[in-house]
């Protein structure tokens, strides 16, 4: 698999579909509404159709193609790219760029809520043109429950027919979009950045059409979030035929457009469609329709990963992940697939039409790019001996641009920004507060010095007074150092209930920096009686302990480090392996009454959360019929010093 990722990561003409397949379809649709959203209802002047286009040429060349295709496709981490690879090259200079990270990584989830909606919405609303009385909302929201539906038995199906129909739909909106400049080729002087900035200092009110503006550069993040897929000089070289469509049609919408100066745009009107010759106008639709679905498409498959990746770096509740293909990336997270297929009925059912939700669009998407913004000038700072300098150049030039962006978004606060903003809020909420959590629990977990235990537990191997246990008995360990163990751990093996085993077992989990690895360290501390195992797994790397537990274990006695087989006399003479138990501690308060205010809020939350989450044990991939599960308390304070007197 490997292998084929890196083949992929290389120019070819495979990684160029993928490309367009995958990474371009949610801004290979803002032509859908673009052009229609700073137009709406104003009526139709050179000044706001040429100013409103230069803008558009501009963002897409400043925001997308520089910042985005030239600037951050750089940060690659192993090939993988997104706010938590960017997050993993960089979380060891500042503790507090996780608050970014979190802030980036639930602005993209929310994200997630509107492009279905706003994608499929504006396509199927082209059936207008043959009937103006149709009811679009309801012919969306059948198609965004029937995407939902299918994801959990896989979408490689369809996934193979996604580059090649992108291709005919960037085609089309470059052809379409050449014949109507013909027509008025006046409008390409929009190229020249006067018209951009006379735009900005003379038209009234132009500062708040920017939120209409930034539409077009959406799925910018995108272009980071899934390099993984296809690598780095596929998306820089596919972005050049994409761009050119892009550009093409909205300079052919403006044309025709401008055809129209001193009108208004009616109700029915979406320069999109207008610009179609009318044979052509329903395979239009059709083309635009299977466009967006490919961009919802997208968006689902990228909050998959984003959630996966979070659920790695213990940013979000352990949930359930499944694997439907061997497609390698191929992932359903059916509690985010449910959000989300509710999410995105909800915003059609809230704003009924695309031009609805446009105001309720952008918002959470600027503030992605802001947090990016942020990651990265840490990351361009310590590349190289100049880093810093170009760093703050980076940062000043494209925070003045975001925060623009993101002031003009939040004028349309009131008419639908609320939306996506309370979706993000809530998720910063769950993220911050599971992050927290752990940190707080991680602050009582007292470790020891597995050494001083090495005699007691080879003596409790032989101690047949007590019962055996299991053969083969598995803890896992959070401690980082071979060295320690938790108290909790030898407390369950020697007093809670003690546990005579032939072998004891120690083993953790380093969830790494780098997307994919998967590797093992060994160390047998005590021959035949206690051995731990480290896992070095990616933060892309599905974490099936049990699998990769009976590898190792497999590699051990092959190399005759270790010896499994059973010590029972009647099934040792037969070379017969013994049995393995895993125990999991799950650890909880005794006493949460001690803590500070807010961290009891936030741990009052995190075990409101659980309640949503799987088990430790599920999380980590363990038969459950070969575990247990143990609670043990975390001692907040010291046991009080209780005077006693005693009385006959």
């Amino acid at each position: 698999m490997e292998g084929k990722h890196s083949n992929l990561s290389k120019l070819s003409s495979a990684g160029f579909l993928i490309s367009l397949g995958i990474i371009f379809g949610d801004i290979g649709t803002s032509p859908l509404y673009v052009l229609k959203a700073i137009v709406g209802d104003r009526v139709i002047s050179a000044d706001l159709i040429l100013g409103g286009l230069s803008c558009i040429f501009w963002t897409l060349t400043l925001q997308t193609s520089f910042k985005y295709v030239f600037v951050v496709l750089q940060a690659d981490n192993k090939g993988e790219g997104g706010v938590f690879s960017l997050y993993s090259l960089v979380r060891k200079r500042a503790k507090w760029l996780v608050i970014p990270t979190i802030i980036g990584g639930c602005a993209l989830i929310a994200d997630g809520f509107l492009t279905p909606a706003i994608s499929v919405s504006s396509a199927v609303e082209g059936l207008r043109k043959f009937d103006a009385e149709i009811n679009t909302a309801l012919i969306a929201i059948c198609i965004l429950a029937a995407l939902f539906i299918i994801q959990q038995f896989g979408t490689n199906f369809i996934g193979k027919a996604f580059g090649p129909i992108m291709v005919l739909w960037f085609s089309t909106l470059a052809t379409l979009g050449t014949i109507a400049i013909i027509g008025n080729p006046d409008v390409l002087v929009a190229i020249n950045p006067y018209y951009a900035y006379n735009f900005l200092a003379n038209y009234p009110e132009a500062f708040w059409l920017l939120g209409a503006v930034f539409l077009c550069t959406t799925g910018a993040e995108a272009l980071y979030s899934d390099m993984g897929h296809c690598g780095r000089p596929n998306i820089r070289v596919s972005w050049i035929f994409v761009k050119t469509a892009l550009l093409l049609n909205y300079f052919g919408q403006s044309a025709w457009v401008l055809s129209r100066e001193g009108q208004q745009l009616s109700e029915l009107n979406n320069p999109f469609f207008d610009i179609m010759p009318s044979w052509f106008l329903l395979y239009g639709v059709i083309l635009a329709t299977s466009a967006a679905v490919i961009a919802s498409q997208a968006l689902i498959s990228g909050a998959y990963t984003l959630v996966s990746e979070a659920v790695r770096l213990n940013l979000w509740p352990k949930v359930k992940i499944n694997y439907p293909s061997l497609e390698k990336g191929q992932l359903y997270v059916p509690s985010m697939n449910w959000i989300l297929c509710f999410g995105s009925i909800a915003v059609v059912l809230i704003f009924k039409e695309s031009k609805n939700m446009e105001a309720a669009y952008g918002l959470t998407i600027v503030i992605a790019m802001i947090m990016t913004t942020i990651l990265m000038m840490f990351f361009l700072t310590y590349r190289s001996k100049r880093g810093f300098y170009i760093a703050m150049a980076f940062g000043v030039v494209y925070l003045i641009i975001e925060f623009s962006f993101l002031v003009a978004n939040a004028a349309k606060f009131m008419h639908g920004g609320w939306f996506p903003f309370v979706v993000g809020s809530v998720l910063f909420t769950v993220m911050f507060a599971w992050y927290k959590a752990r940190k707080i629990k991680n602050r009582y977990v007292r470790f020891v010095e597995v050494e001083d235990y090495y005699a007691i537990l080879t003596d409790l191997t032989k101690d047949t007074s007590i019962a055996k246990y299991s053969s083969q008995l598995v803890y896992l360990t959070s401690a980082n150092f071979s060295s320690e163990v938790e108290a909790k751990i030898i407390y369950s093996i020697i007093q809670k209930q003690p546990k005579r085993a032939d072998m004891y077992w120690l083993v953790h989990v380093d969830t790494l920096d780098i997307p994919h690895a998967r590797e093992y360290k060994a160390d047998v501390l005590v021959p035949n009686v206690l051995t731990r195992i480290e896992f070095k797994l990616g933060f892309r790397e599905e974490q099936r302990i049990n699998i990769l537990f009976r590898k190792v274990v497999e590699d051990l006695v092959k190399n005759g480090e270790v010896d499994i087989t059973s010590r029972y006399d009647s099934l040792q003479k037969h070379k017969i392996s013994g049995d393995f138990r895993f125990v999991v501690i799950e650890k909880t308060f005794s006493d949460a009454a001690v803590l500070p205010f807010w961290e009891r809020i936030i741990m009052k939350y995190y075990l409101l959360l659980r309640k949503f989450s799987i088990s430790e044990e599920k999380a980590f991939g363990l038969d459950l019929s070969y575990v247990t599960l143990e609670k043990v308390p975390l001692i907040l304070t010291p046991t009080e010093e209780i005077s006693l007197k005693r009385v006959y």
